[in-house]
């Protein structure tokens, strides 16, 4: 098996982050609650189970394609700030994997390069700033670094999570949860835990079907 994914392992990608995401549904929320609406793990769920679909559906699904339909369901279904960011993240990966039908390291790493700019430019957050991005720089920061992409697909979820972890002591700076001011130390960020869920289902995935041979 090559080491370089295709437009059926992105549709079986979506299925799992779908399940993960509504297994986390309600772990999601309570960190919402916290600081924000509540809803984020609803809207996820739901934004990735129709995601899951819509990929399922297409014919011929190739890699850009896949991330295209996760695109449209997650600025549709999900709504809000998060789903405007979410969605950019897939649309901003999708175009620039373009019309590549196997997606190996550099690939993975240039699509998610891409998708992290498009989330920053969006939303204006940085690292530090308590959002998805201070476990997204990071994730995308480790597979850069790494030989293969088994290797870096592993890397990156660590570094997601820790990145996720790490929200726990910082005073968030955007959306309503920047009105917690020093209320927010002590609080997993919603959106980085999510993006360390996404990481670690991509892991997951890939382990499953490649392993390290």
């Amino acid at each position: 098996m090559t080491d370089a994914w295709n437009g059926r392992d992105f549709v079986h990608w979506i299925e799992q982050v779908g399940a993960a995401m509504e297994a986390a549904k309600a772990e999601l929320n309570a960190l919402d609650s916290a600081l924000g609406d509540g809803d984020h793990g609803e809207a996820l769920s739901a934004a990735f189970v129709d995601a899951a679909q819509k990929a399922a559906a297409l014919a011929d699904p190739t890699p850009t394609t896949v991330l295209q339909a996760s695109a449209q369901s997650l600025f549709n279904r999900m709504g809000g700030a998060s789903g405007a960011l979410y969605g950019t993240f897939f649309l901003r990966m999708s175009a620039a994997l373009k019309t590549r039908d196997e997606i190996a390291l550099a690939d993975w790493h240039e699509a998610l390069t891409a998708g992290l700019a498009g989330v920053q430019a969006r939303g204006g957050a940085a690292p530090g700033d308590k959002t998805m991005v201070d476990a997204l720089a990071p994730a995308v920061a480790a597979l850069g670094s790494a030989q293969t992409l088994t290797e870096g697909l592993a890397a990156a979820a660590s570094a997601a999570q820790a990145g996720a972890e790490a929200t726990t002591g910082m005073v968030a700076k955007f959306g309503r949860a920047k009105f917690a001011g020093e209320r927010a130390i002590g609080h997993v960020d919603a959106g980085a835990r999510s993006i360390a869920i996404l990481f670690r289902v991509l892991d997951e995935f890939w382990e499953g079907q490649h392993g390290e041979g």
